[in-house]
């Protein structure tokens, strides 16, 4: 148990907000600490659970600056690029292969 108020699926009170919800209003938590937790019940599993914060306390999310976006971009790019052949595979290479498709199914494929 954590100490927090927990509140069923979709009764939480007015003003709490979890991060999606407040990422939808164009806000972010700010640092505040959780207030509280809701739980769906699940048959087979543990209950589902999501954080709440207040939206009152709740700051506007940071814009994007020309670092942000070239950072974003180098890392998106990387992920394209295989470690086994060092080529840019020209899609994101799955981690469950950790590789491209040529190299690990063993077919190279050339551009003609």
């Amino acid at each position: 148990m954590t100490g927090l108020p927990v509140y069923p699926w979709r009764l939480a009170p007015d003003g709490l907000a979890t991060r999606r919800q407040l990422r939808a209003a164009g806000l972010r938590p700010g640092g505040q600490d959780v207030v509280a937790q809701v739980e769906r019940l699940r048959r087979r599993r543990g209950p589902l659970v999501a954080f709440l914060y207040r939206f009152d306390l709740a700051m506007p999310v940071r814009p994007m600056t020309p670092a942000r976006w070239a950072a974003l971009e180098r890392a998106n790019e990387a992920r394209r690029v295989c470690p086994v052949c060092r080529r840019d595979a020209g899609y994101v290479i799955p981690a469950s292969l950790g590789m491209c498709v040529p190299c690990q199914t063993g077919t190279e494929q050339y551009a003609a």
